[in-house]
């Protein structure tokens, strides 16, 4: 996905995807949809031992602080609500190279949510299957996408200013994206008839996003004061 001319037609085609207009709520559902996995996720119990032990080790009253927090300070940017994919991961788009169309398929977490969390869950799935968040795009790469995504037209008559204010966005909400999925795991771990590690899905997501918190939260306020400074 990080080639340049495939990031581009995704990234055309997400605004594309964004602009559609699905009758019914229009409310974002992503701290709807939060609350309730952690609601979920912080009152089961295992039959399998080794499982409840591990699971044992999760501070739920930790996980819903940085959930409180990230909502709050995310409260502040003036964040489009669009149609949103919610799960843009590789498997999720198709492309036609005789046809050069791209298509987006399966839309079972599909709801209006935040641009920015839809964009910022897709650049945390460059880390592929393998969940390397290694590749996980730099500025440059993100700037490129960008540009295709506000200026699908003229791409490089996109403003410095709303390049900023975008990467400030998906940057801030590629956090909540770790935290959702992240409790997404505990209550797969639990219900799931799929043999998978989800409680060890749990730990690596939340443990990026601990990684990535400093970083993101202190680009996000430093943004935010500048921008009510001026």
């Amino acid at each position: 996905m990080r080639n340049p001319k495939l990031a581009a037609k995704i990234a055309r085609e997400l605004r594309r995807f964004h602009q559609v207009e699905i009758p019914g709520s229009k409310e974002p559902q992503l701290w709807i949809d939060m609350f309730k996995f952690y609601e979920k996720a912080s009152s089961l119990e295992f039959d399998d031992s080794e499982k409840q032990k591990i699971y044992k080790t999760i501070s739920f009253s930790e996980v819903y602080n940085e959930i409180v927090e990230l909502k709050e300070l995310t409260s502040h940017f003036n964040a489009p609500v669009v149609f949103s994919h919610n799960d843009l991961l590789s498997g999720n788009i198709m492309a036609n190279d005789e046809e050069e169309k791209l298509y987006f398929i399966d839309f079972e977490y599909g709801s209006y949510n935040y641009r920015g969390f839809d964009i910022g869950n897709h650049f945390n799935e460059y880390a592929g299957y393998e969940c390397d968040y290694s590749l996980y795009p730099t500025k440059e790469e993100q700037y490129h996408f960008f540009r295709h995504y506000l200026g699908p037209d003229k791409p490089q008559e996109v403003s410095d200013k709303d390049l900023e204010a975008l990467y400030v966005e998906a940057n801030t909400y590629m956090l909540a994206s770790h935290l959702y999925w992240a409790l997404w795991g505990i209550v797969h771990a639990k219900f799931s008839p799929i043999k998978f590690d989800y409680l060890g899905y749990f730990f690596l997501r939340y443990n990026e996003y601990k990684k990535q918190k400093e970083k993101c939260l202190s680009l996000a306020r430093s943004f935010l004061s500048r921008s009510e400074a001026g």
